[in-house]
């Protein structure tokens, strides 16, 4: 038993005044005159034999009823803990990731979860509710009500750890409360490594949501399989989880028109051909007809109105770009071969590659067009002749940290490739090669730098490598001095410079990662571009440089859809965001109580247990029933007892 107010105990110091009272006779006698002595001596001993029983008990109920008014009044009660003396702070993590829109027993877990909150939680309790992004700290139920009838699912996931990790930064460091974290979650498979650990003064409340089937198909991804002139073949691959699925319909929409539809059986994976016009802007949303999870039923993805690399070749005068003009085709970049006396300056800032293809030097005011040209953003690609003149070609190359030394006339074979360069990293390459027909010089230039290596001599030392938007052979490519321009390894790597030099919208973006793009656009001052959907329009990061605008998006578009990128007024093309796909497998952890840790399926119980607690026992009500019924006894003591 504990007391709310224990200091008006000292109040029970009273009961010494009826004792005192009741020992000790403190009433002054009058003497009465009596004729008859003997008579009176007989009166005095039986009425003090007669009251002696009387006298204590009277004492007894005074002393009981004295002592249950103070504990009345300092109001006793009963509970699992100090309650009064602690205070109470009640955590609650919400999941409300996409996975969440699986079927319960009643319905949507994450909509029966907002349900039961509100059910159990008094609306006026203090309390502190997070979800995925939003946060309600030292609120109420009543104040929140609305907003959690209208909680939707976020793109925004957090691993589990993750998620317990924000939770504790929102309980409170103070060591004399009551901290209860509830955390509401149907605990998916993720990658990070869930060992929940709590304080002595924090119970930690797991609350695992199941559903009642983990049965559940998506579309992963699409992509290009083949373009021809009149064509393009799209896949689609579909993978499910769970019974296998007979038939499932696939529907195929352009600009939300019907184009294409069909269906397929699918055990694990299944793929499915869609045959698309070469020649037409296809706005594409691709749509399956599963009953479990909505979120990973639609993919949306954009063809056509690619923008072209404007590609620059400034050659020597006894040079051949054949090798060029074979890689950068019409159909994906504009390029133009000009000789190095015949360079119109005034065309730099329109391109977004440059080739300088074996020249014997480099002129003054070309090193200072292609230092602004690599500082605007533009890619460079320097090819040097076998005769260079040094000193005009280090006066560039210092701007991009390294430098020509000597020519070494030792022939050496390219026999490394950097699998990890951005060149090679995007499946250039199915498997890492260790023995191919390695390309080989007769002569190259030794170098000083610490950039970024693509390919290396059998030796380690650079054959080509990358500082900044500078790409920088170390030898020179004609046929009499390489045969690196008839092996293999010639068009990734020069295709895949064109493509960093203006990287053009993928088919579509995952929302979620870093996505990063270019717009082949050129702004006013003070002109923005922003993403525009319906009612919905997002200014994106952006970097203007002379004939591009470089785009970043993370978390931002948080919703699927296609996105027409606009500058005010004007449409300059369209781009896709879908979902991330991981939440798609319905595969659970398993979970295990521990200390201060509990796990349980029901949010009911959960917050039952946590009110039976805190539960607060009030007593005073019995004390004073206790009084009365002790005033009621001595009154009946002093009525009938003789």
């Amino acid at each position: 038993m504990q007391f709310k107010h224990p200091e008006l105990l000292y109040a029970l110091f009273l009961l010494l005044i009826p004792i005192i009272v009741h020992l000790f006779q403190l009433r002054k006698f009058q003497r009465v005159p009596f004729t008859n002595v003997a008579f009176l001596k007989e009166a005095i001993l039986q009425t003090r034999k007669s009251s002696q029983i009387k006298k204590w008990l009277v004492l007894c109920t005074r002393l009981l009823i004295l002592a249950a008014i103070v504990f009345a009044f300092a109001q006793p009660f009963s509970s699992k803990s100090n309650a009064f003396k602690t205070k109470k702070e009640t955590v609650i993590y919400l999941d409300n990731s996409f996975s969440l829109q699986a079927k319960g027993p009643q319905g949507e877990l994450l909509k029966r979860a907002v349900q039961d909150i509100i059910s159990n939680v008094p609306e006026n309790e203090n309390i502190s509710l997070l979800t995925n992004d939003n946060v309600y700290k030292n609120t109420t139920i009543k104040a929140i009500k609305n907003d959690l009838l209208q909680l939707g699912y976020s793109s925004d996931k957090l691993t589990s750890e993750a998620a317990l990790l924000k939770s504790n930064t929102i309980i409170n460091k103070r060591k004399n409360s009551l901290k209860n974290l509830v955390f509401i979650s149907d605990f998916q498979q993720d990658a990070s490594n869930f060992t929940p650990k709590t304080d002595s003064l924090t119970n930690l409340h797991l609350v695992k949501l199941q559903p009642i089937s983990t049965n559940n198909a998506t579309i992963d991804s699409v992509y290009i399989s083949k373009r021809t002139a009149s064509t393009i073949e799209l896949k689609a691959l579909i993978k499910n989880s769970g019974s296998p699925i007979e038939n499932l319909p696939i529907s195929l929409f352009s600009n939300d028109n019907l184009i294409a539809k069909t269906s397929v059986a699918v055990t694990d994976r299944a793929e499915t051909t869609f045959s698309l016009p070469a020649n037409e802007a296809i706005n594409g949303k691709i749509i399956i007809d599963d009953v479990n999870l909505q979120f990973d039923n639609s993919l949306y993805f954009n063809i056509g109105n690619e923008s072209k690399a404007n590609v620059l070749s400034i050659n020597g005068t006894t040079n051949d770009d054949s090798f060029l003009k074979r890689i950068y085709t019409n159909n994906e970049f504009n390029y133009l071969a000009t000789l190095e006396n015949q360079l119109n300056y005034n065309i730099i800032d329109q391109q977004h590659l440059i080739v300088l293809n074996e020249l014997d030097a480099i002129p003054n005011a070309l090193v200072a067009a292609l230092k602004q040209f690599t500082k605007q953003g533009g890619a460079l690609i320097v090819i040097p002749s076998k005769r260079i003149n040094e000193q005009s070609y280090n006066q560039l190359l210092s701007h991009y940290r390294s430098n020509f030394n000597n020519l070494s006339l030792t022939e050496k074979r390219i026999t490394t490739i950097n699998y990890a360069h951005p060149l090679y990293n995007n499946g250039v390459f199915e498997k890492q090669v260790s023995n191919f027909q390695y390309p080989k010089v007769s002569s190259f230039y030794n170098v000083s730098s610490n950039s970024s290596t693509a390919l290396k001599f059998e030796d380690g030392k650079p054959f080509l490598y990358q500082n900044s938007n500078a790409f920088i052979f170390t030898a020179a490519l004609n046929s009499k001095n390489s045969s690196f321009i008839s092996s293999p390894l010639i068009v990734p790597t020069l295709y895949n410079i064109g493509k960093y030099s203006l990287k053009t919208p993928k088919l579509y973006y995952t929302i979620g990662y870093e996505n990063t793009f270019d717009v082949d656009t050129q702004l006013q001052q003070d002109d923005i571009l922003s993403l525009v959907n319906n009612e919905v329009n997002i200014i994106p990061r952006q970097q203007y440089f002379n004939n591009k605008v470089v785009i970043s998006t993370s978390k931002n578009p948080s919703v699927a859809n296609i996105y027409t990128i606009k500058n005010k007024n004007e449409s300059i093309k369209n781009i896709s965001y879908n979902y991330n796909r991981d939440e798609s497998n319905l595969t659970y952890r398993t979970l295990s109580p521990s200390d201060n840790i509990t796990v349980n399926d029901s949010i009911t119980e959960i917050f039952n247990t946590i009110k039976s607690d805190t539960k607060v026992n009030a007593l005073w009500k019995w004390f004073v029933i206790f009084a009365l019924a002790l005033l009621i006894i001595e009154m009946v003591i002093l009525k009938y007892f003789k």
